[in-house]
Protein backbone atom coordinates (compact mmCIF):
# COMPACT_ATOMS: atom_id res chain seq x y z
CA UNK A 1 0.00 0.00 0.00
CA UNK A 2 1.19 3.51 -0.79
CA UNK A 3 1.84 5.86 2.10
CA UNK A 4 -1.05 8.17 1.16
CA UNK A 5 -3.42 5.17 1.22
CA UNK A 6 -2.24 4.30 4.74
CA UNK A 7 -2.77 7.89 5.81
CA UNK A 8 -6.20 7.85 4.21
CA UNK A 9 -7.17 4.81 6.26
CA UNK A 10 -6.09 6.60 9.42
CA UNK A 11 -8.02 9.77 8.61
CA UNK A 12 -11.19 8.11 7.31
CA UNK A 13 -11.37 5.82 10.32
CA UNK A 14 -10.74 8.58 12.81
CA UNK A 15 -7.56 6.83 13.87
CA UNK A 16 -4.56 8.59 15.37
CA UNK A 17 -2.25 5.67 14.56
CA UNK A 18 -0.57 7.23 11.56
CA UNK A 19 -0.65 10.96 11.92
CA UNK A 20 -1.36 12.97 15.03
CA UNK A 21 -0.22 16.56 14.82
CA UNK A 22 -2.34 18.28 17.45
CA UNK A 23 -2.19 18.33 21.22
CA UNK A 24 -3.96 15.44 22.92
CA UNK A 25 -5.83 15.30 26.20
CA UNK A 26 -7.77 12.86 28.39
CA UNK A 27 -8.48 9.47 26.87
CA UNK A 28 -7.08 10.56 23.52
CA UNK A 29 -3.74 11.30 25.17
CA UNK A 30 -3.60 7.80 26.67
CA UNK A 31 -4.48 6.23 23.32
CA UNK A 32 -1.94 8.46 21.57
CA UNK A 33 0.83 7.52 23.99
CA UNK A 34 0.05 3.82 23.58
CA UNK A 35 0.02 3.90 19.78
CA UNK A 36 2.83 6.37 19.12
CA UNK A 37 5.69 3.82 18.98
CA UNK A 38 3.72 1.76 16.41
CA UNK A 39 2.89 4.95 14.53
CA UNK A 40 6.57 5.90 14.32
CA UNK A 41 7.67 2.41 13.23
CA UNK A 42 5.08 2.36 10.43
CA UNK A 43 6.11 5.80 9.19
CA UNK A 44 9.79 4.90 9.29
CA UNK A 45 9.12 1.75 7.26
CA UNK A 46 7.21 3.78 4.66
CA UNK A 47 10.15 6.05 4.10
CA UNK A 48 13.34 5.06 2.35
CA UNK A 49 16.76 6.51 1.72
CA UNK A 50 15.95 6.90 -1.96
CA UNK A 51 15.63 10.47 -3.28
CA UNK A 52 12.14 11.98 -3.39
CA UNK A 53 11.06 13.28 -6.84
CA UNK A 54 11.82 16.99 -7.13
CA UNK A 55 10.09 19.91 -8.84
CA UNK A 56 11.14 22.25 -11.63
CA UNK A 57 12.61 25.65 -10.83
CA UNK A 58 9.71 27.37 -12.57
CA UNK A 59 7.34 25.75 -10.05
CA UNK A 60 8.87 27.65 -7.13
CA UNK A 61 6.45 30.17 -5.59
CA UNK A 62 8.46 32.48 -3.30
CA UNK A 63 5.32 33.95 -1.72
CA UNK A 64 3.93 30.55 -0.70
CA UNK A 65 6.50 29.93 2.05
CA UNK A 66 5.04 31.59 5.13
CA UNK A 67 7.22 32.75 8.01
CA UNK A 68 6.67 31.13 11.40
CA UNK A 69 8.92 31.79 14.38
CA UNK A 70 8.81 30.38 17.89
CA UNK A 71 10.38 33.23 19.81
CA UNK A 72 10.98 36.08 17.39
CA UNK A 73 13.68 36.35 14.72
CA UNK A 74 17.23 36.13 16.13
CA UNK A 75 20.03 38.02 14.39
CA UNK A 76 23.24 36.00 14.20
CA UNK A 77 26.52 37.56 13.07
CA UNK A 78 27.58 35.52 10.01
CA UNK A 79 31.25 36.16 10.77
CA UNK A 80 30.99 34.86 14.32
CA UNK A 81 28.50 32.06 13.63
CA UNK A 82 29.55 28.55 14.59
CA UNK A 83 27.66 25.28 14.26
CA UNK A 84 28.46 22.87 17.08
CA UNK A 85 28.28 19.16 16.30
CA UNK A 86 28.85 17.00 19.35
CA UNK A 87 27.41 14.32 21.60
CA UNK A 88 27.99 10.71 20.62
CA UNK A 89 30.52 11.46 17.89
CA UNK A 90 34.19 10.61 17.47
CA UNK A 91 35.19 14.09 16.29
CA UNK A 92 33.22 17.06 17.69
CA UNK A 93 33.01 19.97 15.25
CA UNK A 94 32.73 23.74 15.50
CA UNK A 95 31.97 24.88 11.95
CA UNK A 96 31.94 28.40 10.55
CA UNK A 97 29.92 29.36 7.47
CA UNK A 98 33.19 29.21 5.50
CA UNK A 99 33.70 25.63 6.73
CA UNK A 100 30.21 24.69 5.56
CA UNK A 101 30.73 26.42 2.21
CA UNK A 102 33.93 24.38 1.68
CA UNK A 103 31.94 21.14 1.78
CA UNK A 104 30.14 19.79 -1.33
CA UNK A 105 27.10 21.95 -2.08
CA UNK A 106 23.72 20.68 -3.27
CA UNK A 107 20.49 22.19 -4.62
CA UNK A 108 17.06 20.61 -4.16
CA UNK A 109 13.67 21.88 -5.34
CA UNK A 110 11.32 20.23 -2.88
CA UNK A 111 7.98 20.74 -1.19
CA UNK A 112 7.74 22.24 2.30
CA UNK A 113 4.57 21.02 4.02
CA UNK A 114 3.22 22.77 7.13
CA UNK A 115 1.04 21.00 9.68
CA UNK A 116 -1.30 24.03 9.45
CA UNK A 117 -2.40 22.86 6.00
CA UNK A 118 -0.35 24.90 3.54
CA UNK A 119 2.59 23.90 1.36
CA UNK A 120 5.26 25.62 -0.73
CA UNK A 121 7.73 24.49 -3.37
CA UNK A 122 11.16 25.87 -2.44
CA UNK A 123 14.63 25.67 -3.99
CA UNK A 124 17.03 25.07 -1.11
CA UNK A 125 20.83 25.01 -1.34
CA UNK A 126 23.50 24.03 1.15
CA UNK A 127 25.44 21.08 2.49
CA UNK A 128 24.00 17.65 3.15
CA UNK A 129 23.46 17.04 6.86
CA UNK A 130 24.80 13.52 6.26
CA UNK A 131 28.14 14.96 5.11
CA UNK A 132 28.51 16.98 8.30
CA UNK A 133 27.58 14.03 10.50
CA UNK A 134 30.00 11.86 8.56
CA UNK A 135 32.81 14.31 9.38
CA UNK A 136 31.86 14.12 13.05
CA UNK A 137 31.61 10.32 13.02
CA UNK A 138 28.37 9.04 14.57
CA UNK A 139 28.85 6.52 17.38
CA UNK A 140 27.02 3.20 17.11
CA UNK A 141 25.26 4.26 20.34
CA UNK A 142 23.76 7.33 18.65
CA UNK A 143 20.15 6.77 17.67
CA UNK A 144 18.80 10.32 17.43
CA UNK A 145 19.80 13.87 16.63
CA UNK A 146 18.96 16.80 18.94
CA UNK A 147 18.76 20.22 17.26
CA UNK A 148 19.14 23.54 19.08
CA UNK A 149 18.22 26.89 17.55
CA UNK A 150 19.10 30.47 18.41
CA UNK A 151 15.42 31.27 19.11
CA UNK A 152 15.35 28.55 21.82
CA UNK A 153 13.41 26.18 19.55
CA UNK A 154 14.30 22.52 20.07
CA UNK A 155 13.65 19.37 18.06
CA UNK A 156 14.88 15.80 17.74
CA UNK A 157 15.12 13.61 14.65
CA UNK A 158 15.65 10.00 13.81
CA UNK A 159 19.11 9.37 12.39
CA UNK A 160 17.69 7.91 9.14
CA UNK A 161 16.08 11.24 8.25
CA UNK A 162 19.26 13.10 9.14
CA UNK A 163 21.19 10.86 6.74
CA UNK A 164 18.64 11.08 3.90
CA UNK A 165 20.37 12.31 0.71
CA UNK A 166 17.97 15.27 0.39
CA UNK A 167 18.27 16.53 3.96
CA UNK A 168 20.14 19.82 3.91
CA UNK A 169 21.72 22.29 6.25
CA UNK A 170 20.41 25.05 4.02
CA UNK A 171 22.25 28.34 3.60
CA UNK A 172 20.48 29.45 0.41
CA UNK A 173 16.88 29.71 -0.79
CA UNK A 174 15.48 30.24 -4.28
CA UNK A 175 18.85 31.12 -5.77
CA UNK A 176 19.81 33.71 -3.14
CA UNK A 177 21.37 33.66 0.34
CA UNK A 178 18.97 32.35 2.97
CA UNK A 179 16.92 35.27 4.39
CA UNK A 180 17.14 35.90 8.12
CA UNK A 181 13.38 35.45 8.58
CA UNK A 182 13.64 32.02 6.97
CA UNK A 183 16.39 30.83 9.30
CA UNK A 184 19.72 32.36 8.24
CA UNK A 185 22.46 31.61 8.53
CA UNK A 186 21.58 27.88 8.68
CA UNK A 187 18.31 25.95 8.77
CA UNK A 188 17.14 22.42 8.07
CA UNK A 189 15.33 21.41 4.91
CA UNK A 190 14.08 17.99 3.80
CA UNK A 191 11.15 16.66 1.75
CA UNK A 192 10.35 13.88 4.23
CA UNK A 193 9.38 15.78 7.41
CA UNK A 194 6.61 18.23 8.29
CA UNK A 195 7.60 21.87 8.62
CA UNK A 196 7.72 22.03 12.42
CA UNK A 197 10.65 19.60 12.31
CA UNK A 198 12.64 21.91 10.02
CA UNK A 199 14.42 24.04 12.59
CA UNK A 200 15.64 27.51 11.66
CA UNK A 201 18.71 29.41 13.03
CA UNK A 202 20.37 26.09 13.89
CA UNK A 203 23.31 26.42 16.29
CA UNK A 204 23.93 22.90 17.59
CA UNK A 205 23.52 19.29 16.48
CA UNK A 206 23.93 16.71 19.23
CA UNK A 207 23.91 12.97 18.58
CA UNK A 208 22.10 11.30 21.47
CA UNK A 209 21.16 7.76 22.53
CA UNK A 210 17.56 8.35 23.66
CA UNK A 211 14.77 10.91 23.40
CA UNK A 212 14.14 11.40 27.09
CA UNK A 213 13.42 13.70 28.77
CA UNK A 214 12.74 16.11 25.85
CA UNK A 215 11.51 15.31 22.36
CA UNK A 216 10.93 18.80 21.02
CA UNK A 217 9.26 22.18 21.53
CA UNK A 218 5.96 21.14 19.93
CA UNK A 219 6.42 17.40 20.31
CA UNK A 220 6.41 17.78 24.11
CA UNK A 221 3.04 19.53 23.76
CA UNK A 222 1.48 16.57 21.95
CA UNK A 223 2.53 16.97 18.32
CA UNK A 224 3.64 13.80 16.60
CA UNK A 225 7.35 13.16 17.02
CA UNK A 226 8.20 11.40 13.74
CA UNK A 227 6.16 13.82 11.56
CA UNK A 228 7.05 12.05 8.34
CA UNK A 229 5.70 12.66 4.84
Amino acid sequence: MKRRQWLGLGVSGGSSLLLGSCALNGLSEAVGNATQPLNERIEALMQSRNPVPEFRRDQVDPDALLVNSFNGVPRLDPLRYRLRVDGLVSQPLNLSLADLAALPQHDFVIRHVCVEGWAAIVAWSGVRLADVLSLAGISSLGGYLAIDSADQYFSTWDIATALHPQTLLATGMNGAPLPVVNGAPVRLATPIKLGYKLSKWVTRLEVIASLEPRRGTWEDKGYEWFAGL
